[in-house]
């Protein structure tokens, strides 16, 4: 019985999306809920399976092709895996996915193409997946730890960052061993980038600095942070909840920080739906908090944990992604000091969190060293006045100095 295979149903926030990888190939076998085809919309990349064990038929959209919602993208014939239900002579066991290599190590169809695709013995690489499964992952990371050729020149690796059909588009030149390569940019580092550009063009944003010590959140860590992990589950205390709870009693007292342009209307929101900046491989994804005010500190680094682990194996959905009324993100994971960072319209304001660095301090007429970190928030001066967003951030800073006024909402 022949299946169309239909792109996914996007939200309204998405108009369309780009056929990123066909993982497989048209008369080649698959199971049920193998992985079919990547799509990259502007936001996430999604998956789309098998939707029952058969060969796929007739690929109607090729890599690099636009889509729209619940388009038709391929034709499948539903049968038995492993058998071609057109008649087509029956792979060799190389090409059958989610089967055996020669050395009889199990791999799955992305894995397969990825390690074909650069040359890559199988036997070498070391599965992690589940009975050793050797998976893409794997692939990549053998790649990333390629040997050096005895010319002094790297074994070419695949890019992580980009897909299959990407890196077969790449122009490289060599020069006297001087090698460019030139990549397409990504539908997600496009959108990045645009959305970066629309920023600065039409908004009047502005940033305020402050400071924090940090001494009071480390103190009260390290003091519980053992009963807190044997109280909720293994979850760890991290700082990125005091962080979320102070932002969120700040903001029912700034609501102006709360609130977004639309048009010629301010909205002005009765919620805080705390974004919480991610880095991936592909690109910066803001993965949001709904209902902060009402989450404890417990929940919020749950939820944290999640969504980090989405966002490194790409599992993070649209609807996660979509809403928000703020943002924070922290480059200090990464060991800055101090930056600007860019709002995520229509916001008005984001925090910037940076590195927790020991400094000399004046404490009441002494040096004293304490670990302080700069706080930063950029804003919208559309909306923002200067003098909210100062008191704003002060509200943060005592928040934080003193955080047992979390708890009293004081």
């Amino acid at each position: 019985m022949a299946i169309e295979i239909k792109a996914p149903t996007f939200p309204e926030s998405v108009q369309d999306g780009t056929i990123a990888t066909w993982h497989v190939k048209e008369g080649e076998p698959v199971s049920r809920d193998d992985l079919i085809v990547d799509i990259e919309t502007d936001k996430v990349v999604l998956e789309v399976v098998a939707p029952a064990n058969g060969s796929l038929k007739d690929i109607v959209k090729n890599e690099g092709d636009t889509v729209l919602s619940n388009e038709v993208i391929a034709v499948f014939v539903e049968g038995e895996a492993g058998t071609s239900a057109t008649a087509t002579p029956a792979p060799t066991a190389a090409s059958v996915p989610s089967t055996e290599s020669e050395d009889g190590k199990l791999l799955n169809p992305a894995a397969r193409k990825l390690a074909e695709e650069n040359g890559v013995n199988i036997a070498a690489i070391n599965g992690t997946g589940k009975d050793g499964r050797v998976t893409k992952e794997d692939v990549i990371s053998h790649l990333k730890s390629a040997p050096v050729k005895s010319d002094g020149v790297a074994a070419k690796p695949a890019d992580p960052v980009t897909t299959p059909s990407v890196v077969a588009r790449n122009i490289e030149m060599d020069a006297g061993n001087r090698l460019e390569k030139r990549v397409p940019m990504t539908r997600m580092r496009a959108r990045i980038a645009e959305r970066l550009l629309d920023v600065s063009q039409k908004t009047a944003m502005l940033t305020t600095f402050n400071e924090v010590n940090m001494i009071p959140v480390m103190a009260l860590r390290k003091k519980y942070k053992e009963r807190f992990e044997k109280t909720h589950n293994g979850t760890k205390l991290g700082f990125m909840s005091f962080f979320v709870k102070a932002t969120t009693e700040a903001l029912k007292r700034f609501p102006s920080i709360n609130a977004s342009i639309d048009g010629d209307d301010i909205v002005y929101h009765g919620y805080q739906d705390i974004g919480v900046a991610v880095s991936t491989d592909k690109g910066l994804v803001v993965p949001v908090l709904r209902d902060a005010d009402f989450m404890g500190l417990a929940e919020v680094e749950a939820t944290i944990k999640e969504f980090g682990e989405k966002a490194r194996t790409g599992k993070l959905t649209i609807e996660e992604m979509t809403g928000g009324t703020f943002t924070i993100t922290n480059g200090g994971v990464f060991g800055s000091l101090m930056s600007t960072p860019i709002l995520n319209p229509p916001q008005t304001g984001i925090l910037g969190m940076h590195k927790i660095q020991e400094r000399p301090m004046a404490v009441d007429g002494e040096v004293v060293v304490l670990p302080m970190m700069y706080l930063a928030l950029s804003y919208d001066h559309r909306l923002v006045d200067g003098k909210e967003a100062v008191q704003f951030l002060i509200a943060i800073k005592d928040l934080l100095e003193d955080p047992a006024r979390i708890l009293l909402e004081i």
